[in-house]
């Protein structure tokens, strides 16, 4: 019975799995940001280039 108490207590002792999903949930989240940002980035681009697609099609047109 005492080595089932001291295993169950090392059992819940033991941290190092939590570590390994706290990592996991970091990684999770900055993998988040980055998608919405690269999202953000690449619209505000696209509406840039139409802008400049337009404007020179403007002045090329005589």
């Amino acid at each position: 019975m005492k080595n089932l108490t001291t295993a169950v207590t090392q059992f819940l002792n033991d941290e190092s799995g939590a570590t390994a999903i706290e990592y996991g949930l970091i990684a999770g989240l900055i993998s988040v940001v980055i998608a919405a940002s690269v999202t953000t980035i690449g619209t505000d681009l696209k509406t840039i280039f139409a802008s400049i697609a337009t404007k020179l099609t403007a002045a090329a047109t005589p």
